[in-house]
């Protein structure tokens, strides 16, 4: 998908230099400049003075005193170091003058910069050691840029192999398109900003004590936890008693103690919107409005917000970062290098090569790996130096170094060390031999060991090839990881001089603190406490510039990184380009194989007897007749080839007899032959008649364009560009001719070397394109064939088993019982209406709600609405309301279970229950319904009363919950969901085995280096184990929004506990299994800054670089691998993943034309009066940017909430009354300049019309009433008319259009995955319904009842703190109470349910179904977003289609009559133009293909564009198998049925000018018989003078000019007639022949006029001969005679050349 740029050439391209220029002039008089060591040191000194200013902070200096000195040192150094050699380049290049001066070259004048910087830093270290300036200072900040000097040490790198304009090209559209979606994000942020601050406003309404008084509030205020409420009684939360609901912003408190968190104004909004978006912290904002104001706004507005913003805008980010990176990952595939694979050398010994010794050394390992994941904490009384597992340890290192000693002997040191794996091996080796060490047992070199389970890999090829797939080459992911830790130093240690100085801010006092605060920006894991906490530190006022700062480098770092890593691994997933093709055809042949075979449980007929059933019949068959056999209908079987030869001996009467004999014998054997074949292939003959019909238009069509370019017909005319059209349509010719003609008899002996090279690369061509037919053909022979052995299995299988298809072995085949079951179950509605006399389909006006109601039978139908209602009953259970104890809620249970059976019953009767061909339980589909209906039905007989926790009465329930999935059975498009999701369950499998490698090996590091040191007392003043009792007080936390400070003598509330020791609450790494849960808790991003923060505190600081390390390779490489492979199976089940580049663009250009809709605007008036300048001045860019802007300037008004209490909302509302009568004056001008009518066609204009009348609805009753409701109505007006900004921009437009189409095509994805969730909701409140509140099961997020189940889950998607709320859910004795009888009394949790439950619910779902959302995003994208160069009809094609369309559709109906398309293309021009001059034919082929695939009806505005889509790309190269043969056929047909309609029409007027000719010699014969009689009588009687004068002789050739004889070639090629071949022919074997006599003429009987035919011939004294050869042109019989010879060389000399005449002489068309 991602590479359908094309791909780098092989050839060597210029390289491109990005980097410095280095290479100073060779006699500049100072040398050292120019060395390459003084290039790497200084490269090395941008890391030292990076390393000094990340050490430059006051807390490092009070740590450690001695590095003020040691950085002033360093820093002294390098500035000597640079300046000088920045006086260097100033002295070499010159400062100013000089094209190459050192202020005229950027990579100077940031050396200069740099260098200006260090100074700045060594002057302002100066006055710190001097005390002159305060370390703490703001001062510090001047050293923000030096981190930026590490581009230094990498800008060696910014040259490519590839022209400057490519780079400077990719880059400027690469910034264009970011620009463009940074605009779309913009856009909803303001929009749901605008909405936040309408919808709700402030949160500062809290629960405080009854005796608070203003400017006297505490943390011993407020509830415990603090508790958000609503003012209002009806809605929202009603404090409890005891407390009251206050404003605490009029109790006294500020801003910057309130939180920066809320919708105050707009910029507030669009903050905390983003914030939200990010998916961390949004369901707090929620609970937060859900107590403040009515509960639907907060779960309308949230829900869009997360579906929108996060799922959708943000994913369209992604998209676009990926469709720009594709590109210049493709470019500089060079730089990156290919796949290339190793192998073993030569010199292998046999041993070595066996693999007995390999699955030896693997079994090791896998033992190895068994005995280290064995471990686990066995208390702090057990000595672990010499346990088991050591001596174990021992023992397989020693084992392993063998290993290495072995092979080194084998390959030498040199052969082993040059394989990347022996390298890898070899590491091992050294690192568990010190491992082993005493000493260093349990130590850093534990990694060592547990490394050795990468070598498992090994074991399956398909999973080593994947990785080998995933990660080759190195370079790639190395860069990126480079890269990745290059910008994490460089911002940690901006933020570090940025917030150094801060007081109470301690996460940016030191590099390692810093580090680890980007570190966790970058993962989005708490990011929002890190900023919140930044910005109450540096206060009110630097709070937005901060704020701006973190938002930035979020955006850039959560959608920029990410996308590249996902970038490179489908780069790694995609196939080459070469091999596309071949895969295509291997898939193909791999389907037309698997359909041959019958299924097993319809073979197993096979195994028992044949018994086929006997018919008696009362009549013998001797007394039959034999019905008589038509003679055509045999001679279709006989052979062509033979009927030739037969021919032959025919024309040849000199052939010998025995010839004849042998000739007779071998037709007979040919017809034996020719017997056996029919009987295997029925469809043979009707093939080659087929094959036959188009090679002999083929093989005409070649033969017209070898004539057409032999004669130079194109020569001679002004040079102009050929349309897309014409030049496809050529291509057509050339390839047919090609392909059904050899190019052997085009070579002569006259030809020069390019035309022999030329016919040599055609030759070449046709040999690929009959091998390319000869391939498809072969596979489509293959589908029939195993069809047709398919049907005759099954046939056989009917009529020799009497059992077979019969439904439950009773049920008769045709029995009638059946037949009307069959009836009631396949009965659905007919959602194509079509004509009973043309059959043509009928337009409906609800043609899309007929298509819903075709889509399932009826009787799916009322299952579909059955199986809802059940699930609704659903929903009303509780375990405070159970449908054993609610009989309302058991009539859905007997209803869903009466009408199941009765479908059962019907499908079971109609089709069969399993040994039948469409058996209900034949997929697992099947199996899923049968399944669903049993457990219902057993639920229903049992209905037990008393439910056990973790019983299997609950076991039951829990399998009752999964009926909504019968949806998925019912609804063919949620079935495909599931093929989507399972198809490529070998990838997510084989990535799942990684990610748990991953984690085994972390896991097992952690056992051994963490276990039984997390356990800690809970009281922090405690260190030993043995001080661990007592009681102790621990501190509340009330609030995480509130920024309250303990005033003098307050202590924050809290209780008394015991003291206890013990590990955390939620993991520890005790043994493997825990540490594996642990492990994937943070390989979800959601709980790591805990585990880290807990082994820093109680293990030591350095083993956080443990836990870093992880995140970044399961953020960086494992989810980014889930991400990559989801989107490559959703590319390969969609057939877009072996799509060559061409096919590619074809498929987007399609879907690009279904989305294409007509011009709804009408034409600009004709005269220039009133109507045509409001129409010039409404169509004008500037009026449309005027409104843009206005209709902004009225959203602005929506910055501060409209309340009718605050004195700013009158001012405003006015405002926006005068806004609203600016727009009424716009939609009359377009009403004036466009006509009501035509102003109603645009959809734009109607929803600008709609909003409009509402704001004058709104004046009105603004006006009148003046209350909350009608600023409750403008504020709504506005946020529509916010909606129309999308329409008047062209990207926002695209932007959005994307997105609508994007839910458009993930409509059944969403289906699903909400039917997951209602399933995983139904099974939650059976499992977790009443389990006790703790950490964030609470009053808002509990499993008490399906909705909240729901509201419950769907905030597990987001992944926020999913862990937690499970391991609240594991609750367990002794901190729960257990009922023993029914788990409606309990509040424990179910510890081995929640682990499955919720992580299979989020691994399904986060991992995978919302992957399938960001894959259709990023098609879309690259649908609506293709470059020009990408494209095969570009916009303004399509744009100038349009405006063609809206001449020709007068009616602005969107369908024209098929007679107006030939207009249509008249009218086309530029790329779609249709010359009718050169490519008449192909004029002809589009205007019978549109009446062809209509039946003369009305053609739609895609049908045309459809059809010029065909026309206007290389079939060959662009379409898929299936549609290629099925394009490939209607294109020869077209061919063969324009042919056919020329030559009737043709041969209807040669007949009629043949009829003209024989009446027209009628004619002449009597005027020569009459001019006869006068020559003889001047014969008798000489006149003196001529009987014709000239003058008349002209005259009469004046006459008529129509009966002169058509001398042009070109007419005499398009309508040959016998007057014109007698014309041209002279009459000279006359001239030596005897006279006839004057006897043989006979006179008429009465003289007769002369006709105006022969006026032209002057009759002269002696004129003999002219009227001899007149008499002999003009006889009708010599021109008949060779008729069939002319209309036979016709047809060849037709197709070629032009003609002047119209095309309804030829076609009617």
């Amino acid at each position: 998908m991602l590479k359908r740029k094309q791909s780098s050439r092989v050839e060597a391209q210029p390289v491109t230099d990005f980097g410095p220029d280095e290479s100073l002039s060779d006699n500049a008089d100072i040398l050292w400049i120019n060395k390459p060591w003084v290039h790497s040191l200084l490269r090395i000194c941008a890391i030292i003075s990076v390393i000094s200013v990340c050490m430059n902070t006051p807390v490092t200096f009070e740590h450690y005193p001695p590095l003020q000195y040691v950085t002033f040192t360093l820093d002294t150094l390098l500035m000597f170091l640079y300046t000088a050699e920045m006086i260097a380049k100033m002295h070499i290049r010159g400062i100013v003058k000089g094209d190459s001066s050192y202020v005229k070259d950027r990579w100077c004048v940031f050396d200069g910069f740099m260098v200006f910087c260090l100074w700045v830093s060594l002057v302002l270290q100066v006055f710190e050691i001097a005390d002159i300036v305060d370390q703490m200072s703001p001062w510090g900040m001047l050293r923000i840029p030096r981190p930026l000097i590490m581009i230094r040490a990498f800008r060696i790198y910014f040259r490519f192999e590839l022209p400057r304009t490519r780079i400077t090209n990719i880059l400027k559209r690469s910034g264009e398109q970011i620009w463009s979606v940074s605009i779309f994000l913009i856009f909803f942020l303001l929009l749901y900003g605008i909405l936040g601050v309408q919808m709700f406003g402030t949160f500062t309404y809290h629960c405080v004590v009854n005796d608070t008084k203003p400017g006297n509030v505490t943390w011993n205020s407020l509830a415990i936890p603090d508790t958000h409420c609503s003012p209002e009684l009806e809605e929202g939360y009603q404090c409890p008693p005891g407390f009251k609901c206050m404003d605490l912003e009029d109790l006294g408190l500020s801003r910057q103690e309130l939180g920066y968190s809320g919708f105050n104004e707009i910029g507030t909004s669009i903050f905390t919107v983003y914030e939200a978006s990010s998916q961390e912290g949004w369901v707090f904002l929620m609970y937060r409005a859900i107590d403040s104001f009515p509960c639907w706004r907060s779960y309308f507005y949230f829900i869009t917000l997360i579906f929108f913003l996060a799922w959708l805008v943000k994913n369209v980010f992604i998209a676009v970062i990926i469709e720009t990176f594709a590109e210049i990952r493709v470019q500089f595939q060079q730089m990156w290098g290919s796949r290339s694979s190793t192998t073993s050398t030569a010199t292998t010994q046999k041993m070595m090569r066996s693999s007995v010794f390999h699955m030896f050394i693997l079994s090791m390992v896998t033992v190895d790996v068994i005995v280290a994941a064995s471990n686990y904490y066995k208390g702090e009384n057990f000595r672990r130096q010499y346990d088991e597992f050591y001596l174990a340890e021992v023992a397989f290192t020693v084992l392993f170094d063998l290993e290495a000693l072995l092979k080194i002997w084998c390959l030498g040191f040199t052969g082993y060390i040059s394989s990347s794996l022996h390298k890898f091996e070899l590491l091992l080796v050294i690192g568990t031999t010190l491992h082993v060490y005493p000493d260093l047992y349990h130590s850093q070199f534990t990694y060592f060991q547990v490394l050795r389970v990468v070598r498992l890999i090994k074991i399956s090829p398909a999973l080593e090839d994947f990785v080998y797939k995933i990660f080759g080459p190195g370079k790639k992911l190395g860069s990126l990881v480079v890269f990745t830790a290059s910008l994490l130093i460089v911002m940690s240690a901006i933020s570090l001089q940025m917030f150094c100085f801060v007081e109470e801010l301690d996460r940016f006092t030191t590099f390692p603190r810093a580090f680890m605060s980007m570190f966790q920006i970058l993962t989005q894991e708490g990011w929002v406490d890190v900023m919140d906490q930044t910005l109450n530190a540096v206060g009110h006022m630097w709070a937005p510039v901060v704020a701006i700062y973190f938002i930035l480098y979020h955006l850039f770092a959560t959608l920029i990184l990410l996308s590249l890593f996902v970038a490179v691994i489908l780069d790694n997933l995609e196939l080459d380009e070469d091999l596309k093709k071949l895969k295509q055809l291997k898939q193909s042949e791999a389907n037309a194989d698997t359909k041959e075979k019958l299924p097993l449980r319809l073979r197993i007929f096979e195994k028992f007897p044949n018994r086929p059933q006997m018919v008696k019949i009362s009549k013998l068959p001797s007394d039959f007749t034999v019905p008589k056999i038509r003679e055509s209908f045999m001679k279709q079987f006989i052979d062509r080839q033979q009927q030739d030869t037969c021919c032959l001996f025919r024309i040849l009467p000199s052939a010998s007899s025995c010839s004849c004999d042998r000739s007779k014998r071998s037709a007979i054997e040919d017809n034996k032959y020719i017997d056996q074949k029919l009987r295997k292939s029925v469809f043979s003959i009707r093939a080659r008649n087929l094959l036959e019909k188009e090679t002999a238009v083929t093989k005409i069509l070649r033969a017209c364009t070898r004539q057409r370019m032999l004669s130079g017909s194109f020569e001679g005319q002004p040079a102009k560009e050929r349309s897309i059209l014409s030049v496809q349509h050529h291509i057509r010719q050339e390839r047919r001719s090609l392909r059904h003609g050899s190019n052997s008899q085009r070579i002569s002996r006259g030809k020069s070397l390019e035309t022999l090279t030329q016919d040599h690369s055609n030759t070449v061509r046709y040999r690929n394109a009959q091998r390319e037919d000869s391939e498809i053909k072969m596979i489509q022979e293959k589908k029939e064939q195993a069809e047709m052995k398919r049907k005759v299995q099954e046939e056989e299988l009917r009529e020799n088993h009497p059992y077979f298809d019969k439904p439950l072995f009773i049920v008769g085949r045709e029995h009638r019982f059946r037949n009307f079951c069959r009836v009631v179950v396949r009965a659905r509605f007919n959602a194509s209406k079509t004509d009973p006399v043309t059959g043509a389909v009928k337009n409906t006006k609800y043609h899309q709600l007929y298509d819903l109601l075709g889509l399932v039978t009826y009787l799916d139908w009322v299952m579909i609405v059955v199986t809802i209602c059940s699930c609704i009953s659903m929903m009303f259970e509780s375990p405070f309301r159970r449908v054993m104890h609610a009989p309302t809620l058991q009539i859905a249970e007997y209803v869903f279970v009466i009408f199941m059976s009765i479908e059962l019953n019907l499908k079971i009767m109609a089709d069969g229950l399993f040994f039948t061909p469409t058996a209900v339980i034949r997929d697992f589909g099947g199996v899923m319904d049968i399944f669903i209906y049993l457990v219902s039905l057993i639920f229903l007989c049992w209905m037990p009363q008393n439910v056990p926790a973790e019983s299997g009465a609950q076991l039951l329930m829990v399998l009752r919950c999964l009926r909504p999935l019968r949806i998925f059975k019912l609804v063919p498009q949620m079935r495909k969901v599931v093929r989507e999701l399972f198809s490529g369950f070998k990838e997510i499998f084989l990535v799942s085995i990684l990610l748990l490698t991953l984690m085994l090996v972390f896991a097992s590091f952690g056992v051994q280096l963490f276990a039984g040191k997390l356990a800690k007392c809970n009281d922090p003043n405690i260190i030993r184990r043995e001080d661990c009792n007592g009681i102790f007080r621990i501190n509340v936390s009330v609030s995480k929004n509130l920024n309250l400070k303990l005033r003098p003598g307050e202590k924050k509330p809290g209780f008394w506990v015991p003291r206890v020791w013990a590990n955390p609450r939620n993991f520890n790494f005790d043994n493997v299994g825990n540490a594996m849960l642990a492990l994937f808790e943070v390989l979800s991003l959601k709980g790591w800054v805990e585990v880290r923060d807990v082994i820093i505190h109680r293990v030591g600081p350095i083993h956080g670089i443990y836990i870093h390390v992880f995140v970044f390779l399961g953020c960086m490489i494992g989810l980014t691998l889930f991400v990559g492979v989801v989107i490559a199976n959703f590319n390969e089940n969609k057939g877009t993943a072996l799509l060559t580049v061409d096919q590619r663009r074809w498929e987007d250009l399609k879907s690009r034309l279904k989305i294409a809709q007509p011009l709804h605007l009408p034409p600009r008036p004709d005269n220039d009066g009133f109507r045509a300048k409001m129409y010039d001045i409404t169509q004008h860019p500037f009026f449309k940017r005027t409104i843009a802007l206005l209709v902004l300037a009225q959203s602005v008004l929506l910055s501060v909430k409209w309340d009718v209490e605050d004195p700013v909302t009158v001012p405003l509302a006015t405002m926006s009354v005068v806004f609203t009568f600016i727009f009424v004056l716009e939609v009359t001008m377009k009403i004036i300049a466009m006509s009501p009518a035509g102003f109603w066609q645009s959809r734009r204009n109607r929803y600008d019309l709609l909003v409009t009348s509402l704001g004058v609805l709104w004046v009105v009753l603004h006006f009148a009433l003046l209350n909350a409701y009608t600023y409750m109505m403008g504020a709504c007006v506005i946020v529509f008319r916010f909606f129309s900004i999308c329409g008047k921009h062209v990207t926002l437009k695209m932007l959005l259009l994307t997105v609508v189409v994007s839910m458009y095509k993930s409509f059944f994805i969403i289906v699903g995955m909400f039917l997951l969730l209602l399933c995983y909701a139904f099974a939650g409140v059976v499992l977790f319904g009443t389990v006790k509140y703790g950490e964030n099961i609470n009053r808002h997020a509990n499993f008490s009842s399906a909705g909240k189940a729901i509201t419950v889950l769907f905030r597990i998607v987001t992944g926020e703190d999913w862990n937690k709320i499970m391991h609240d859910c594991m609750v367990q004795p002794p901190f729960c109470t257990p009922d023993e009888f029914t788990y409606w009394a309990t509040d424990c949790g179910n510890y081995a349910g929640a682990l499955m439950y919720f992580c299979s619910f989020y691994v399904i779902i986060a991992y995978i179904m919302l992957n399938l959302l960001v894959a259709i995003i990023v098609e879309n994208f690259s649908l609506f977003y293709s470059t020009e160069e990408d494209q095969l009809l570009s916009y303004n094609d399509l744009r100038h289609f349009q405006i063609i369309w809206n001449m020709v559709d007068d009616k602005r109906e969107g369908v024209i009559p098929t007679f107006r398309v030939k207009f249509l293309l008249r009218l086309l021009r530029g790329r779609l133009e249709v010359d009718l001059d050169k490519d008449k034919l192909l004029f002809k082929h589009m205007c019978y293909e549109m009446e062809r695939l209509h039946n003369g009806g009305d053609v739609t505005f895609h049908d045309v564009l459809s059809m010029l889509s065909y026309r206007s790309v290389d079939i060959r190269k662009s379409l898929q198998l299936e549609e290629l043969l099925a394009r490939e056929q209607l294109e020869y047909t077209i061919e063969e049925e324009v042919a056919k309609q020329t030559i009737r029409m043709w041969l209807k007027k040669c007949l009629k000018r043949i009829r003209a000719k024989q009446q027209q010699s009628c004619s002449i014969i009597h005027s020569l018989r009459e001019s006869q009689q006068q020559e003889l009588s001047r014969f008798l009687n000489p006149p003196s003078i001529e009987t014709t004068q000239p003058g008349e002789d002209t005259s009469a050739n004046s006459q008529d000019p129509s009966t002169q004889p058509e001398t042009s070639s070109q007419q005499q090629l398009l309508s040959p007639t016998l007057s014109d071949r007698g014309g041209s022919r002279q009459d000279a074997g006359d001239a030596g022949k005897p006279q006839r006599k004057f006897g043989q003429w006979r006179l008429p009987s009465a003289p007769k006029p002369i006709s105006h035919s022969v006026s032209s011939v002057n009759l002269r004294f002696g004129g003999r001969t002219t009227m001899k050869s007149v008499v002999c042109k003009m006889n009708p019989m010599t021109d008949t005679a060779s008729c069939g010879s002319e209309v036979k060389k016709w047809w060849t000399r037709q197709l070629t050349v032009e003609s002047d005449e119209s095309g309804d002489d030829l076609l009617d068309i």
